[in-house]
């Protein structure tokens, strides 16, 4: 399993967090993918297959913090294709949200 688990929304509630500037406030770290819960079950393949799939967006994937489990907010094409590339982490921005 790449994943430690697959979802189809977002079970935290709203932070805020909506422009790429909000989310380049925190620093990227590297987090393992089978502690990552995704937000979305499917995955755009124009996305994936992408030669430079960042140009629009965060260099990093989006990740929240909540309840102790880790959420994969954005970036779900780059989680994917690190694991095919045999790589079990991620550079992400993790945002921690409080109960």
């Amino acid at each position: 399993m790449i994943f430690k688990a697959v979802g189809d929304s977002r079970p935290y509630p709203d932070h805020g967090y909506t422009a790429v500037k909000d989310w380049a406030a925190l620093p990227p770290r590297m987090i393992r993918l089978d502690l990552l819960t995704t937000t979305r079950s499917s995955l755009d393949l124009h996305n994936l297959l992408a030669e430079d799939s960042t140009f629009y967006g965060d260099l990093f994937a989006h990740v929240v913090s909540w309840r102790g489990h880790l959420f994969l907010e954005d970036g779900l094409h780059r989680a994917v294709r690190a694991a095919l590339q045999q790589r079990p982490t991620i550079h992400a921005r993790v945002l921690e949200l409080d109960d």
